[in-house]
């Protein structure tokens, strides 16, 4: 059994991931453990669990962190109502929240206090919409689908803006924001695409798969909304589609009658991971025939000033 490799680049790292993680390391190392985050620093199963190993505790619950001990704020962001519970119970925290989704949250604190109310698309379960409706949940109105913003009304003199989750579909993102500005044409939309740079570059590189592709492997966690996104992408525009955390995930019979693999991955995925799964594709009978670059990212975020 042969078949080619291909790389998709760019994948690895993304520059809030990157900070998210850096800062949690060098935190790790300047305090020592335990250190606590609000639910995962990224969605990503790998990383939670080598930082478990030391002793990070990965938890949403207040009552788990006693007075003066640190925590850490994912990289998702985190609600307003929570860093004033944090503040209450005099924990210390760090904010290592992604600046492309602090940005979201002062676009909504901005239009909310120019009277204006917010869709926003995202989904209902996702730690990022749940933190961004806190800033005011009587106008911040969270729709997922079509069907969502059937049910809005609004007057035609209500002020309205639309902002969104980074980590959404852009193609099915641009089809929702239409049908609201059809529904609503007095919508506004922010100056910038609230979706980041990272997830329309991954999902472009998936989207220009070259023709001879049979075969997708994502490398991401399933609890990833951006992975997931990927995968079902590959689906829309390609054939077989797969999303695993490990090489040991990749079923044999996948490989039957691949002629050519595609490797690409999600921004929360370090750069050894998917190296493992192109190693254990070539022990498959894989050989490696080259790497197509879309772009190349330069994005550097720095550390928060609590950090520092």
């Amino acid at each position: 059994m042969n078949f080619k490799i291909i790389l998709a680049s760019p994948r690895w790292y993304c520059a809030g991931v990157d900070r998210a993680i850096g800062m949690l390391d060098d935190i790790l190392e300047k305090y020592g453990a335990p250190i606590f985050v609000n639910h995962e620093i990224v969605h990503n199963k790998f990383i939670v669990s080598e930082f478990e190993k030391k002793w990070v505790v990965f938890t949403d619950n207040l009552d788990d962190v006693e007075k003066w001990q640190i925590m850490v704020f994912s990289a998702h962001g985190v609600a307003p109502s929570y860093v004033q519970a944090v503040a209450d119970k005099w924990i210390r925290y760090i904010d290592a929240s992604c600046p492309l989704v602090i940005k979201v949250h002062k676009e909504a604190k901005k239009f909310i206090a120019s009277e204006y109310e917010v869709i926003y698309i995202g989904q209902h379960n996702h730690q990022e919409a749940i933190w961004v409706s806190d800033n005011d949940p009587e106008k911040i109105h969270v729709i997922a689908n079509e069907a969502d913003l059937e049910k809005l009304q609004f007057s035609p003199t209500q002020k309205l803006v639309l902002l969104n989750q980074t980590t959404l579909s852009v193609d099915d993102t641009k089809a929702l924001i239409s049908k609201a500005q059809e529904k609503f044409p007095q919508l506004e939309l922010p100056s910038f695409s609230d979706i980041c740079y990272a997830t329309t570059n991954r999902q472009e590189a998936v989207k220009n798969i070259l023709p001879e592709i049979d075969k997708l492997i994502i490398v991401g966690s399933k609890n990833s909304s951006n992975s997931v996104k990927l995968k079902l992408l590959g689906q829309k525009f390609w054939k077989e589609s797969i999303l695993i955390d490990s090489p040991n995930e990749i079923a044999s019979d996948f490989l039957e009658w691949a002629k050519s693999i595609w490797i690409s991955s999600w921004a929360s995925v370090s750069e050894d991971l998917v190296q493992s799964v192109q190693k254990f594709l070539e022990s498959q009978g894989g050989l490696f025939e080259k790497e197509i670059v879309l772009t190349k990212e330069k994005m550097i975020f720095p550390y928060s000033l609590e950090l520092k």
